[in-house]
């Protein structure tokens, strides 16, 4: 689906998953490296982790404009939070894939209105919307 770019975020990477990535923007760089569970020093971050941190961000800000979209939907509490775990593992036809869980905490909302919330802000995600039919993603009201 083609989109009207709004905003262009930018970063280079080097050294694949063991060399560092930075973002344009802003003096940020990582440095990078394979997770012990894949053989790696785990000494660094990885792509998997920071795709987990960015995930549960927008997921959490498409919470926050959830109800400006559908004045049925409450409000998203200040303390509200989204936990992301991206699982990287071998596919069945070649080369790996993705799964993710997302583990949402709405306090002080009725548990089928935060439902209602959350099941509208995974439709309306633009990570949700990226993955979809490509990643199995679970969310999950605890």
């Amino acid at each position: 689906m083609k989109i009207t770019p709004a905003y262009t975020a930018h970063a280079t990477a080097t050294g694949g998953r063991d060399g560092a990535a930075r973002i344009a923007e802003n003096p940020l760089e990582i440095a990078l490296a394979t997770p012990v569970a894949l053989g790696g020093s785990g000494k660094g971050n990885n792509p998997e982790q920071l795709f987990a941190a960015g995930y549960a961000g927008c997921f959490l800000s498409a919470m926050n404009h959830a109800p400006r979209l559908d004045k049925t939907l409450p409000k998203t509490p200040a303390d509200a939070e989204v936990s992301a775990a991206v699982s990287i593992g071998p596919r069945e036809d070649m080369g790996f894939g993705l799964a993710v869980t997302l583990e949402v905490t709405v306090p002080g909302v009725d548990r089928a209105e935060a439902q209602r919330l959350i099941d509208f802000a995974h439709k309306v995600c633009p990570y949700s919307n990226a993955v979809r039919g490509n990643i199995d993603v679970t969310v999950t009201l605890v």
